[in-house]
């Protein structure tokens, strides 16, 4: 395993599912999609059955919080030691490129670890690893269980470089057609074809490295960004997976002083993507409250009084319309609840996006027991769906623009947290590759 201190990464050693498998079973989405469709998790658990499948190794959020939580983290530590100790694995020694096809479009990627003691996931943090959004700690602790007892890491983490000029990640994809061929099949459920190519050829690692390096200059850095002050070189950004690296970089600070410097778990694998691959796309994260006793206008008019305006909309189309054509200086959102439809703009936005003006009302409506809870869902449609559910109500939200994304993380800290999605629910990444811990 080869280290990059001065990048923050390592060359892992990856686990990798045994010939014969049947790949489609074995890899499924990330665990915080779709929860709250309980039935897009009983159709994995129907189609995997008990085949050999991350499926086992994982605890899908819709769990959480259910009497199948605690059971769920001893079953899949359970699965985790079965699947080594049977041989279900083979060994992969390097970074492999990863090619993601749905929709028409194809996304690059390369599989790599990151050093955890480069990350700091606090507000305001100079690291040369850094949280793109708010971290909600209190989502930590049931994966921290799992991870604490656990012999593998699989990732469904993915972070991004800002590589405008394209100097990394593609100029390795124009070699990978001469590249061993690690993996080459369909996702289940339609959600695209996976392709996986390895990279351990010196000559292409040294490429990588060489890339890498680049872009974290300094100079060029400032240059790139327009910097002029003392900011600090932003290698690596979150993307996908935000409170799966928190977990594991909790968990490193509670264990590394007894374990050593040395041990796997300082590491987590991840895919790195490049910001500026055209088959990647950011989609809105829309929210959904369950169980809303107030009526929502009213407090809507009474947290932002005359900040705000409000019309009502003939049907959903038209408030999907109106948010999604909407100028970037004008904060507008639509709300859907029981058959009723409307847009809201804010006059006097508290922060530079629409999700980060929203935010703190939903906050104080569950704080003060209004609503039950909030989920972050993407697709409109099934903010529709959710919204005319009797006692739910629906927002929605505009799409950030991605270039935007490094220089506000930069300048700005954090981003409101579920500000963005890397594509909608079923493009998200599938588990595949593992990587020993313990």
């Amino acid at each position: 395993m080869k280290k990059y201190p001065s990048l923050g990464i390592q060359i892992p050693d990856i686990l990798l599912p045994k010939y014969g498998i049947d790949l489609t079973k074995w890899a499924v989405i990330a665990c915080d999609q779709f929860t709250s469709q309980p039935e897009y998790w009983r159709n994995v658990a129907d189609l995997v059955g008990d085949a050999p499948s991350t499926y086992h190794l994982i605890l899908p959020e819709v769990m959480l919080g259910t009497d199948k939580e605690a059971e769920r983290i001893r079953t899949t530590q359970a699965a985790m030691q079965l699947y080594l100790a049977g041989g279900l694995f083979q060994e992969h020694n390097g970074s492999i490129l990863v090619e993601r096809k749905i929709n028409g479009t194809t996304r690059k990627g390369i599989v790599l670890a990151l050093d955890l003691e480069c990350y700091d996931y606090s507000v305001g943090s100079q690291t040369l690893i850094r949280a793109t959004e708010g971290t909600i700690i209190d989502r930590l602790p049931p994966r921290m269980h799992i991870r604490e007892g656990a012999p593998l890491e699989l990732p469904h983490i993915l972070v991004l470089i800002d590589d405008p000029e394209k100097t990394v990640i593609e100029p390795l994809f124009a070699e990978h057609n001469g590249l061993p061929l690690l993996y080459d099949f369909d996702l289940m459920f339609d959600s695209g074809h996976l392709s996986g190519y390895s990279l351990a050829v010196s000559e292409l690692e040294a490429q990588l490295i060489a890339g890498l390096e680049r872009l974290a200059d300094p100079v060029a850095f400032r240059a790139r960004h327009g910097l002029k002050g003392a900011e600090q070189v932003l290698l690596f950004a979150m993307g996908d997976g935000n409170h799966s690296l928190a977990t594991a970089k909790a968990i490193w600070e509670k264990n590394k002083a007894v374990v050593g410097m040395d041990h796997p778990s300082r590491y987590a694998l991840v895919e790195i993507e490049n910001l500026h691959d055209k088959g990647l796309t950011f989609e809105p994260i829309h929210r959904v409250l369950f169980g809303l006793k107030a009526d929502l206008i009213s407090e809507l008019k009474a947290w932002f009084k005359d900040a705000l305006e409000i019309k009502l909309q003939p049907d959903v189309q038209r408030v999907f319309e109106l948010v999604d054509k909407a100028s970037a200086d004008r904060q507008t959102i639509g709300i859907l609840s029981q058959g009723k439809a409307c847009n809201v703009t804010f006059n006097q936005p508290t922060s530079n996006l629409a999700v980060g003006t929203l935010q703190p009302f939903i906050d104080s409506l569950l704080v003060t027991g209004q609503a039950d809870k909030v989920d972050y869902i993407h697709g409109g449609e099934v903010v529709e769906r959710l919204a005319n559910e009797p006692g739910n109500a629906g927002f929605y939200l505009p799409v950030m623009d991605k270039s935007e994304l490094f220089r506000t993380v930069i300048l700005d800290g954090v981003l409101p947290r579920k500000t963005f999605s890397m594509g909608e629910a079923h493009e998200k990444r599938f588990y595949m590759e593992c990587r020993r811990i313990a």
